[in-house]
């Protein structure tokens, strides 16, 4: 069966062909054998005709069937009818609950233009209304609890990064940025740090000129120059195209950051190297993030792709800013962690109990915190290390159940606490003692959070400016 728009650009065209030849509807029927009323649906697109009544018709019309079942419309009048059916018929449309116009011969091409504008409009909205709070929070938990099915482990993309990485002729050690800069040029970019990037973006890729835009500088070591670089060029890789939804956008965001990490810790190193030290019983993220050259975060993370594949080891992996609350989560070893309603967990405080938060506490931060927690779900052992950016204090854990702590430098610590989160006299309540001296006699003020009152970023690459990155492609296109 042909498709409603088909059927509709075919009625258009015998129309089309029927009054070039002077004929109504009745006098072609009578020469083709039908009633004028069964043309009439077909011109309309309501019903398909057999391809005897094309023959028909295409020689009563002094045309070919080949010219009546083209593709494309036969004039710009019916070309407008055929969008306007086109956009009345989408779900954005549909779901308003509006009734669809009806074209009749009355109808200016004017007013028919006026209305698709309001649907190109329609559409451009929906598009960069790209998704409620909600929604965006729900995509997230979806896609966690996939990447926990999958042991946060993609092994398309790990071959990937290993190709490219031989073809660049990188063997052994930290990934350099020459070697990144080639691995550039193979793909016909060349990357060009500029100082005017726009504030919204971290990096901007011109297709048209083969060129990947990046900040002039970055944290000591180069790590987030080298990932930034990477990122830009796993799009391409990986074929991506403009995110359809935040789901889509999240994904991507996901490949281009695993893509990333695989290049600057390549799987077969990287397990090599892990494999030793559990071996020697000697396993920490600190040496995993030197021999490699990234942030402790970045070798935490990397830890959770490779730990249960390739060691057998389950984990979590957290990430808690200065104000307790998780921003970033990893766990397919069961701890228990506090989730709301959508089963969203980031934006949740963790338990004050936890390594993740008392490492806070602690006078030395220059080293890893160890630490046993008693949970419900049981014990679980963490290493913690705390730092600091310019939006505040942080701290990355990585943590393995009881049993696999045996594996890992820190296990020897005495350092142990009880959690009974989410039972919420664990650290949420304050002890009864307390609550019956204090309350009605203390008035707080609250320190508002910001980020409670602002839009979720809009356009298919949520956050971006579009008129700024434009205005900066056109600066430097010249040059």
């Amino acid at each position: 069966m042909a498709s409603g728009i088909e059927l509709a650009t075919l009625g258009h065209r015998i129309r089309h062909h029927r009054q070039d030849r002077g004929l109504t509807l009745d006098e072609l029927g009578a020469i083709v054998g039908v009633a004028g009323s069964q043309l009439s649906l077909i011109e309309n697109g309501k019903r398909e005709p057999k391809l005897s009544l094309l023959q028909a018709i295409a020689q009563a019309t002094g045309t070919e069937v080949t010219d009546l079942i083209s593709g494309e419309p036969p004039n710009r009048r019916a070309a407008l009818e055929i969008e306007l059916e086109r956009a009345q018929t989408s779900a954005v449309f549909r779901q308003l609950g509006i009734p669809s116009v009806r074209v009749n011969k009355a109808m200016t091409d004017e007013t028919i233009e006026a209305i698709l504008g309001l649907h190109h409009e329609l559409q451009r909205r929906e598009r960069e209304a790209i998704a409620t709070p909600e929604e965006a929070r729900r995509a997230n938990t979806e896609l966690r609890l996939k990447m926990r099915a999958l042991d946060n482990y993609l092994p398309e993309i790990e071959a990937l990064a290993e190709k490219q990485l031989k073809a660049a002729g990188h063997t052994t050690g930290a990934l350099s940025h020459r070697t990144v800069s080639i691995m550039a040029e193979q793909l016909g970019f060349e990357l060009i740090y500029v100082n005017d990037l726009p504030h919204s973006a971290r990096s901007v890729t011109d297709l048209e000129n083969g060129r990947i835009y990046l900040p002039p500088s970055s944290i000591p070591g180069g790590h987030g120059l080298r990932s930034m670089a990477l990122q830009a060029m796993a799009h391409r890789l990986l074929g991506h195209t403009p995110p359809t939804d935040y789901a889509d956008f999240l994904q991507q965001r996901l490949e281009i950051n695993y893509y990333a990490a695989c290049a600057l810790m390549p799987q077969g190193a990287a397990v090599n190297f892990l494999a030793q030290a559990k071996k020697d019983r000697n396993l920490a993220v600190e040496d995993f993030r030197d021999a490699f050259g990234v942030t402790h975060e970045a070798a935490g993370m990397r830890l959770t792709n490779l730990a249960t594949r390739h060691l057998d080891i389950k984990l979590h992996f957290l990430r808690v800013d200065g104000s307790g609350a998780l921003s970033r989560v990893f766990e397919n070893d069961d701890l228990p962690l506090p989730e709301d309603i959508t089963g969203s967990i980031e934006g949740q405080p963790a338990c004050r109990k936890f390594s993740a938060r008392a490492a806070f506490e602690q006078q030395n931060r220059t080293t890893e915190h160890y630490q046993y927690t008693d949970t419900p779900a049981g014990t679980f052992w963490c290493s913690t290390q705390t730092g600091s950016t310019a939006d505040g204090e942080f701290s990355i854990t990585v943590g393995v159940p009881f049993d696999d702590a045996r594996w890992f430098r820190g296990r020897e610590t005495q350092v142990r606490a009880v959690s009974t989160c989410p039972d919420e006299s664990c650290c949420r309540r304050a002890p009864a003692e307390l609550t019956g001296k204090w309350k009605g006699k203390a008035w707080p003020s609250a320190r508002v959070h910001t980020h409670m009152f602002s839009p979720l970023p809009r356009g298919a690459f949520p956050g971006v400016d579009d008129s700024e990155v434009y205005g900066f492609l056109e600066r430097h296109a010249a040059e």
